[in-house]
Parts: C-alpha cells; structure tokens; sequence
C-alpha cells in the first residue's frame, strides 16, 4: 500500500491560512513527494498532468490567471480542482483568483494563502514531503553516530551489540537506536531512527533496559542521523581469512533499500577491545576520505625497502 500524508499533518495554520473547504477537506492525502506549478495546464494542456501533485501559484501564475478571460479561467479551474488534487496553495501573498475559489468552495476543496515565497513553499513541502512519504525498512542493529558519523553495528543475537554501544557512550559518542532500527530513503541518503517506543533505551543482558539520556545526559542521545558505515559483527573462526593488511579484496557494500553503504565485516574474540577498534575503523575511514591510505602506505613502504635492498 502506498504511503500517504494527510493535508492537516502537513501545512501548519500559522503558515497557510486556508480559505476554501471544511475540516474534513483536511483529511485528503498527499501520495507523491512533489509540487506543480501548472504554466501548461494554465494555458489548457492537461495532456501529462499528474493531478496527484499540490499545486502552487506563484508570481507568473496570478499574473497569467489575470491575462486569462472568464471562459478560460472557468474551464481550467475546473479540471484543477479535482478529487485527486491534494489542494491549491497560492503564494507570496497573492489573493486567490474568485473564481478559483467559488469553484473550490462549491467542491469542498481546500486551498491556501501564505505570504512565502513560492520557492520557499516549494522546497518545505518537498522536504517534508520526502520524509513523510519515503520507502523504508526496519533492521535489527544498533545504531549510533561515532565521530559524525552514522554507524549501525550488526551481528548475531548474543554477540555484544549493546555492551559495545553502551562502551562507546560512555567514550562521548551518541546512540541513536538499539535493537530495532528504522531506515527511510530520504533524498540521495539512508536515515536512521529509533522506533518511538525504544526511544533513549539500551538493552544490557544481566542488568535490563537502561535510558541512556537519564543516565549519561541528553546530550548522549540523538534523534536520527544518515547511516554512513555498516560494521558486522562475525565469531572469530579460525579457518576463515580475515583482512589484515587492508588491501586483500575491493571496497564490500550492502545494500539498504538501492542505496550501496559501505561495510566492513570485524571478527569478535576475547581479548579485543571492539569500542577502540570500531572507533579506529571510524577515524580510517576518514583518513581514507582525507586521501591516506594507510595499507597503500605499508605497500609503498615494502615496495621502497626491496628496493632499496635490490641497489
């Protein structure tokens, strides 16, 4: 089923004074994370409109609607304010055409004023937009932001997760989710959040659930955040080859709803501090961003003493 936003959770009353249509015309859904600014339905071409979309009104639309006659203005208006149209809003402080509104009126069909900016308008909405109706999925994780950056740690039931994060907490860096991690598609990015009902809380084996914001301060906790690095989790086998020198295969990604994110897989044994080594995990990966390669440096390195012992 596709997602949807209703028109009362999405513009604000102290934004957008409405001006036609009751509370039910509130209740219309939006299902499509764009905006028209209908210069070709305007001029009555309606052969490839998606009526799906709200639509704005800007400075060149009123200018045009009052170039248009009584005739055109009616006969356009008419296929604007449908049932699939979510609303009309008309900006920069420009009032609604009356005919416009007598039609709206007539249907129940909401439109608006504002005194913003018709690409200010524009840019909201679609930010809201993208959120509200963005594809996503829900992975079992812990999530947290280590020096700027977006980490879910994965891994077997059992294998530490939670110790691990509640370690990097108390070393400054902040959780996001535990257990359960909420992805949404948002723009070109992968964002993170906590489901509501585990908002701030750590489940440690032995000890229970913890609020982590009670404990260490809200600035220990964070809403949501993009996932940058996926960091698995894997019990050390001893027939199985490990990376060591950081160069053994190509860049490995998995895949979160079409979006690549970097991956790196790390063997948990005893004796290994997992906090440090994802920390150092976090602080190469900015110094590969940076232009350093520290295994490609250990292979110049090797290279230029057999060289050198080869003079």
């Amino acid at each position: 089923m596709a997602k949807s936003v209703k028109l009362k959770d999405l513009l604000p009353q102290s934004t957008f004074v409405q001006i036609s249509g009751d509370e039910n015309s509130l209740e219309r859904e939006v299902f499509v994370a764009d905006t028209n600014r209908p210069g070709f339905e305007l001029a009555g071409f309606f052969k490839h409109s998606d009526f799906r979309r709200i639509i704005l009104l800007g400075e060149k639309e009123n200018a045009f609607i009052d170039e248009m006659t009584r005739e055109a203005q009616l006969a356009c208006f008419s296929k604007l304010v449908n049932d699939e149209t979510p609303c009309i809003i008309v900006c920069k402080g420009y009032k609604c055409a009356d005919i416009l509104r007598n039609i709206a009126i007539k249907r129940n069909f909401p439109i608006f004023e504002t005194n913003m900016p018709t690409g200010r308008v524009s840019i909201d909405l679609q930010s809201k937009l993208d959120e509200k109706l963005a594809p996503e999925t829900l992975i079992h994780g812990v999530f947290l932001n280590i020096y700027g950056k977006g980490v879910i740690i994965r891994g077997d039931s059992g294998i530490g997760k939670s110790e691990i994060a509640l370690e990097l907490v108390k070393r400054g860096h902040q959780l996001i989710a535990d257990d359960a991690v909420e992805l949404y598609h948002v723009g070109q990015h992968i964002v993170g959040k906590a489901p509501a009902v585990l908002n701030n809380l750590l489940e440690i084996r032995g000890i229970g659930v913890i609020d982590v914001s009670k404990m260490f301060g809200i600035g220990s906790c964070l809403a949501k955040d993009n996932v940058d690095l996926i960091i698995q989790l894997d019990r050390w086998l001893p027939s199985r080859e490990y990376t060591r020198i950081g160069v053994e295969e190509d860049d490995v990604t998995e895949e979160i709803l079409n979006v690549p994110i970097p991956k790196i897989v790390v063997p948990v044994t005893g004796g290994r501090s997992m906090s440090v080594i994802i920390e150092s995990a976090l602080m190469n990966m900015q110094l590969k961003a940076d232009g350093f390669d520290s295994s490609k440096e250990f292979v110049n390195r090797i290279m230029k003493n057999i060289k050198m012992k080869g003079e």
